[in-house]
């Protein structure tokens, strides 16, 4: 058991933001087109989470032209997952917002939280002290 929880430990990273439900969010996902490969940026409203440690996953929900509501679920410790940004930080009180599937235009909106802003960016900064850290980490083992 103990070597099941060293292996997850290892795959996990916490170069990302702390984000919950109802934050809106800027997925760089990597994708791989033949033997090319390309950051695409998702952005939408994180509207669940699911799953602990290595296995913990989050559906992201936008808005596409035409008025069409697109969802994809995100695994969080995916090395095909090359940053998340935080964008706006919302105020809820569930932890899934299923119900915003059925809503449209003003009502399909989520409060955000005060002072959020500054907030936002003392996380971003955060989560990028944290990446730095662990590429300087890597680099000095790799000598």
């Amino acid at each position: 058991m103990d070597k099941l929880k060293l292996a997850e430990q290892t795959l996990i990273d916490d170069e990302y933001p702390e984000f919950k439900t109802g934050d809106t969010v800027v997925v760089h996902y990597r994708v791989r087109e033949g033997d090319k490969e390309r950051i695409q940026k998702f952005e939408g409203l994180v509207i669940s989470r699911r799953g602990t440690g290595a296995n913990q996953t989050f559906m992201v929900r936008k808005i596409s032209a035409g008025n069409i509501g697109v969802e994809r679920i995100f695994p969080l410790h995916s090395p095909f997952v090359a940053k998340i940004e935080l964008k706006r930080q919302g105020d809820i009180k569930r932890s899934k917002l299923y119900y915003l599937r059925d809503r449209q235009g003003k009502s399909a909106r989520v409060k955000e939280k005060d002072q959020n802003q500054d907030t936002v960016r003392e996380l971003n900064r955060q989560a990028e002290e944290r990446a730095a850290a662990k590429e300087a980490q890597d680099a000095d083992e790799e000598e």
